[in-house]
């Protein structure tokens, strides 16, 4: 059965709650937005990366890590990461049926159809909320642009490819490997 939310200027998180689980939707400033499902390649890259990062944070006791979906933000901001961290510190804002607040670290990985939303509106809802470290993955590049938050803005860090490593600013001793990455 189809569901029809009324038209509305700003939609919620319980209008959001109301739309069927077989599209993927994100609420952005109260505009409903419609992703594709992600393709082999994002999946592979997002598995690599989720596995990496999970197996460091249960072994250092650091936090959780989620990979999507996952519902994080707030009543007119719902995403889903593609992978996030939240650390043990701020594990209070995890809730049985979302994240009410910002992760520490987030990841997306671009598709075709969200490389604007990840490297604009993303970027400004992920800092506007506090997120700490976000990288953003660009597969056809084989390349990761690693953002730190400084004075309430993200600040690139830098652009790392295929053969380099990347050492994490929140979550301190992780060190990714692109090569086994991409």
């Amino acid at each position: 059965m189809a569901v029809v939310l009324e038209e509305k200027k700003k939609y919620t998180y319980e209008d959001y709650c109301k739309l069927p689980e077989d599209t993927r939707y994100e609420l952005i400033e109260g505009e409903l937005v419609m992703s594709p499902a992600p393709k082999t390649k994002h999946q592979r890259i997002a598995g690599r990366l989720f596995m990496s990062l999970s197996e460091f944070v249960r072994k250092s006791k650091a936090g959780e890590v989620f990979i999507s979906p996952c519902d994080v933000l707030d009543d007119e901001n719902v995403v889903q990461p593609d992978i996030l961290f939240i650390s043990q510190e701020r594990s209070g804002i995890i809730g049985e049926d979302n994240v009410k607040g910002a992760p520490d670290f987030v990841i997306e990985i671009v598709s075709d159809s969200t490389g604007f939303r990840d490297f604009v509106e993303k970027k400004i809802l992920y800092g506007k909320y506090g997120v700490k470290e976000y990288w953003i993955v660009v597969p056809e590049d084989e390349a990761v642009e690693v953002f730190v938050r400084d004075e309430g803005k993200f600040v690139l860090r830098g652009r790392f490819e295929k053969g380099q490593k990347i050492e994490a600013a929140v979550l301190q001793g992780l060190i990714i490997k692109l090569s086994e990455i991409f």
